[in-house]
């Protein structure tokens, strides 16, 4: 008898805290909330915590893929070194400013890490091996961004033609009136140029 008394208590237990769930308080639906603020701005935070550490330069040549091939070939360029300190990192000319568009490129770039785990580039031979390769892709997505990153710093309607040489300014006319794009004329601007290139690859 007095398990079966137990065995109605339980029920009856059971059954009025699946009743309370289903029929929140105010109080706990207030205190759901707060926890899901909380819970939600600590997400945010560490993700783009974690989002803005991997835009860094340091980050960037953390690999040596990275800092024995194109990071030395940089240090030579007026983006790294120039008279007026202006200096140009690798997330400024390789990451979009704005959230969408990084965001795309933070998941296109993902498969580097791929990359970094099968040794693809591991060596100065590898790297050079698929250098052409791996410049074309990124002459091909600044092509397609009419150099997005390029115009954070540079845009045709903020230069001073009358400062700039003869053949660069008509260059720039040129290119404004046929709406060329940076990356058409400007490669190796900051790295070498591969090897191998093709006339195509030079238009």
């Amino acid at each position: 008898m007095s398990e079966q008394n137990s065995d109605n208590s339980k029920q009856e237990n059971s059954g009025g805290l699946w009743a309370r769930l289903r029929r929140p308080s105010g109080k706990s639906l207030g205190g759901l909330l707060a926890v899901g603020f909380v819970v939600g701005v600590l997400f945010w935070g560490g993700f783009n915590t974690a989002l803005e550490a991997t835009n860094t330069e340091k980050f960037c040549i953390s690999c040596h893929e990275m800092y024995d091939n194109v990071y030395m070939e940089y240090k030579e360029t007026i983006h790294y070194n120039n008279r007026t300190g202006v200096r140009a990192t690798c997330p400024d000319c390789h990451v979009p400013k704005d959230w969408t568009h990084k965001m795309i490129r933070k998941v296109q770039a993902s498969k580097e890490l791929w990359g970094k785990m099968v040794g693809t580039i591991d060596t100065r031979e590898k790297f050079e091996a698929k250098r052409l390769e791996l410049a074309r892709n990124e002459w091909k997505r600044m092509k397609a961004s009419d150099s997005r990153e390029c115009r954070n710093c540079h845009s045709f309607e903020s230069m001073n033609k009358d400062s700039q040489k003869q053949r660069a300014r008509k260059q720039h006319e040129m290119a404004l009136e046929d709406n060329m794009t940076c990356i058409d004329c400007h490669k190796g601007i900051a790295h070498h140029k591969p090897e191998g290139m093709t006339e195509e690859d030079e238009e």
